[in-house]
């Protein structure tokens, strides 16, 4: 049985997205087994967004906490 979406890492959710899209481009899934590939993949990418979005937030306080106000790009040497 698979986990559920709340119970999956970001990269996990994304890794079974990247699947269930894959599955359904190539069309070899019937129509009961595509809604419900797509029905998951919605309940995986909400979770993802909660969890992007409380990543924002904690690091919006921690930057808060330690007076920054913004984030400056990250610049790599030799670019």
């Amino acid at each position: 049985m698979a986990k559920k979406p709340e119970n999956l890492s970001f990269e996990d959710s994304l890794s079974e997205l990247e699947k269930i899209v894959t599955d359904l481009e190539h069309g070899d899934v019937s129509l009961d087994d595509a809604l419900k590939q797509f029905e998951r993949g919605i309940k995986l990418v909400r979770n993802s967004q909660n969890k992007l979005e409380n990543a924002q937030q904690k690091v919006a306080v921690l930057m808060q906490e330690e007076g920054v106000d913004t984030l400056k790009p990250y610049d790599v040497e030799g670019e």
